[in-house]
């Protein structure tokens, strides 16, 4: 346990120099300030309240934005001190492959969750300032959000990591992280949706349909949180959401399953890999 916090500890450091802490707060905070003061203009238009609309608007940036900044900073985490020549040193201490990947992923997920808590805290602390009132169902569907977009975090965090520990270049591993954001963010849900049309309800069931969402952590984390009957017409995917019939509990085991299963299988690849 103590090396594996010796090498989370290291790639908070390193975060620190390289200024990624800094640079995903303040991105984080900013997008989500304005979209707390922008997104919530309309409410007294739609009847919804304003922090349903936060949460709306929070939602769509975190799809987007933090599966983005999790392949980023993990992508060169393996092949990255490889090419660097850090690798051989660090393994010439008494530590094991996998407390190396396992403290990495620590590190990672901690800067990404600093990044996170307090980005979207700006935007609750906005909405209470304001004095804008909401109901405790409310606030919870917002923490609730925050904490799923920690965990969407670590499941790209963990993609990012199997990526590393299989190519052989830094640039071909920053090719494939881009591919596979672009696949899950946008081309899979078009894909879904043309699919959706032309089979207009004769072979895609609910099972189907449920099945097909949580093989894309990205739809998982839209149903979880986009889903409820508070959000849930406000966003457009009430509908989607009563067709899969998918409970909160199974979309957050399938995003812990999306975490767990991708970093496993990067500490397997690279206790194989040759140094």
């Amino acid at each position: 346990m103590r090396n594996i916090l010796l090498v989370a500890r290291k790639e908070i450091q390193e975060g620190l120099r390289n200024r990624w802490v800094l640079a995903t707060t303040l991105l984080l905070a900013a997008l989500a300030l304005t979209l707390t003061f922008l997104g919530s203009a309309p409410t007294g238009n739609v009847g919804a309240g304003a922090l349903d609309v936060v949460i709306v608007s929070l939602s769509s940036l975190t799809i987007f934005l933090v599966p983005l900044i999790a392949l980023l900073i993990s992508h060169d985490a393996i092949v990255g001190e490889m090419e660097r020549g850090t690798m051989l040193l660090l393994l010439s201490y008494p530590i094991g492959r996998w407390q190396v990947v396992i403290g990495k992923f620590v590190g990672h997920v901690a800067i990404l969750s600093f990044a996170t808590l307090i980005g979207y805290g700006a935007a609750a602390a906005a909405l209470a300032v304001t004095g804008v009132s909401s109901d405790l169902a409310s606030w919870t569907a917002f923490l609730s959000m925050i904490l799923s977009s920690i965990l969407l975090g670590a499941v790209f965090i963990a993609i990012g990591y199997l990526i590393s520990a299989l190519v052989a270049e830094r640039g071909t591993a920053g090719g494939i992280a881009i591919g596979i954001w672009l696949f899950c963010v946008l081309i899979y849900d078009m894909a879904l949706l043309g699919l959706l049309v032309v089979d207009q309800g004769r072979v895609v069931g609910g099972e189907l349909l449920s099945a097909l969402l949580l093989a894309n952590p990205t739809d998982a984390y839209r149903l979880l949180n986009l889903g409820s009957e508070s959000v849930g017409a406000l966003s457009g995917m009430g509908g989607v959401a009563d067709n899969a019939a998918l409970g909160a509990t199974t979309l957050i085991v399938a995003l812990l399953a999306w975490t767990i299963v991708p970093l496993a299988a990067a500490i397997m690849v690279f206790a194989r890999r040759e140094l």
